[in-house]
């Protein structure tokens, strides 16, 4: 985050008095901070006399089909609250005539916010707390019944990897400024090696630790963010997506691969995909290779569209360039996996 508040600029005079009208007890005047990192939607911290709160906006420039979508994160936001998954309060969805892209205001929630999958400089019991925190906290989101919570229409029932994967290879495509032949190749093979899908549930679509913030002292999670992905679909997608960091070297990318995971007090993947599995009544989980794959096919693609974006200049951090090379490593991972898995 940029080390101080600045007035509002002249292009956003109309967010005071949106924030007045839309905002329960809201004070101006306002200055405003931008996070630093994330690579979709900016984020901005609104400091009032009121308090503090937190705006997400659409990137400007031309986009891809049906990203950014800060009005779904808005839903799904609202209907979680009271559902056990710690997520901030949201206020109001504004349109694009008040700062010239959609965006909506959320309370700001004080904490930590951990960008190394490592953690480094913490002790080994807090790392084991806050990587169980993570477990049960996705694990709680997957047991919610969409309906009950309002959000049965949320997504399109059923064929859910069929539709991902389809729509991941499209984003590629069109975001694609070189050719990387591992990803081609699993366009073709994703599709005919589907396992069987047991369950549908409300899947955030992009849970790791830096999307998530923890209470100040404690190894807890206290709230769940950038839900732009969110839908639902087949929470073991969603799940084996936050489990590949456990496959990714960190000179790839955040991950934990060749971790000496018993000194450090972070759980091993086999450990902490047993630990789901109790907390949402699981058996052994089905073509769990395909689920890593398909993962690392899907973070390549993303990827390579924040590498599209970076050449044409509207991403939203400034280190989008470094993360989108990190595409043809990573796909080259998923392909290898693929390969293994066998016809």
């Amino acid at each position: 985050m940029t080390a101080a508040g600045s007035p509002l600029p002249a292009e956003w005079a109309r967010l005071e008095p949106w924030l007045a009208a839309h905002v329960a007890g809201f004070r101006g005047p306002v200055t405003v901070t931008r996070f630093e990192g994330g690579q979709s939607n900016p984020t901005y911290r609104l400091d009032a006399a009121s308090g503090s709160y937190v705006l997400r906006r659409k990137p400007p420039g031309v986009l891809l089909p049906s990203a950014h979508a800060v009005d779904r994160e808005f839903r799904v936001l609202a209907a979680l609250k009271g559902s056990g998954v710690p997520v901030p309060r949201v206020h109001a969805l504004g349109e694009a005539d008040i700062i010239g892209t959609p965006f909506y205001v959320m309370d700001h929630v004080e904490g930590r916010v951990f960008w190394d999958q490592r953690l480094p400089g913490l002790e080994p019991r807090e790392r084991a707390a806050i990587y169980d925190s993570m477990n049960e906290t996705i694990a709680r989101l997957h047991r919610i019944d969409p309906q009950a919570v309002g959000l049965g229409d949320y997504g399109k029932p059923g064929n859910f990897l069929e539709r991902q994967i389809g729509r991941w290879s499209k984003q590629y495509q069109a975001s694609e400024t070189e050719t990387i032949e591992a990803m081609d190749r699993l366009i073709e093979w994703l599709p005919r090696h589907i396992p069987a899908q047991d369950a549908t549930g409300i899947v955030h679509g992009d849970y790791r630790l830096d999307n998530l913030i923890f209470h100040p002292t404690e190894g807890r999670v206290v709230a769940v963010l950038d839900w732009e992905l969110s839908t639902l679909g087949d929470p073991l997608a969603d799940f084996a997506y936050h489990v590949m960091t456990w496959r990714i070297s960190p000179s790839v990318f955040r991950g934990l691969a060749g971790t000496d995971f018993k000194a450090v007090g972070i759980p091993d993947e086999t450990a902490y995909v047993a630990r789901y599995c109790e907390r949402t009544g699981r058996g052994r989980i089905a073509g769990w290779d395909f689920y890593i794959a398909y993962s690392l096919f899907r973070i390549a693609a993303i990827m390579q569209g924040i590498a599209k974006r970076a050449i044409e200049g509207n991403a939203a951090s400034e280190r989008a360039a470094e993360v989108g090379r990190a595409a043809r490593p990573i796909a080259e991972q998923a392909w290898d996996l693929a390969r293994r898995i066998g016809a």
